[in-house]
């Protein structure tokens, strides 16, 4: 049981109604994670805002998704991790592929680089150094999207530290986290 009101879009009043209902529209139904932050109209459209951004950004939704559920298995957000690897295999990843992620692997160069500074950027609390920019770098990232992956992994933080902390109950079919807390 969640630890907020869940606030429904027919519950909801102005932006925040607004907001709901375009995630209803979005999802097909109102995940328990943006019912929860919903208690907060500022939060919501940072949180909303943040997904639409990224999402029109640089990088496959696919790889997006592998990065969250990577970050949702350090964070132990089993919410996160059911949450994306769905999506991720709606985005088209296999099965296999959204769990080598969740592990920190992939056997594409370019993702695997994406998930080890991922990795080290939750690890280290941001505190990377140049190697592992050069990693990045020497696998075709720019500083745009290495600036778009550090706002992938915060993004994650974010609604890891929601459902974590609020105990948003599941609507997603679950997955079993790797890392035990």
């Amino acid at each position: 049981m969640s630890r907020v009101a869940s606030i429904s879009p027919q519950d909801a009043t102005g932006e925040t109604r607004e907001l709901l209902d375009d995630i209803t529209a979005t999802f097909g139904v109102t995940p328990a994670m943006f019912r929860a932050v919903a208690n907060s109209p500022a939060a919501l459209k940072t949180m909303w805002g943040a997904f639409g951004a990224l999402g029109s950004g640089r990088f496959p939704a696919e790889l997006g998704e592998k990065i969250a559920v990577l970050v949702a298995d350090r964070n132990g957000c089993e919410y996160c991790l059911a949450a994306h690897t769905a999506l991720g295999r709606k985005a088209g990843a296999t099965r296999d592929e959204m769990s080598r992620a969740q592990a920190g692997h992939s056997d594409d160069p370019r993702t695997a680089a994406a998930l080890a500074f991922a990795h080290a950027l939750v690890e280290q609390r941001g505190q990377v150094d140049e190697e592992d920019l050069t990693a990045l770098r020497e696998n075709g990232f720019d500083d745009e999207e290495i600036v778009e992956l550090i706002a992938h992994v915060a993004l994650n933080l974010f609604t890891n530290y929601v459902n974590v902390a609020l105990a948003v109950p599941l609507d997603f079919p679950g997955v079993r986290l790797l890392t035990t807390r």
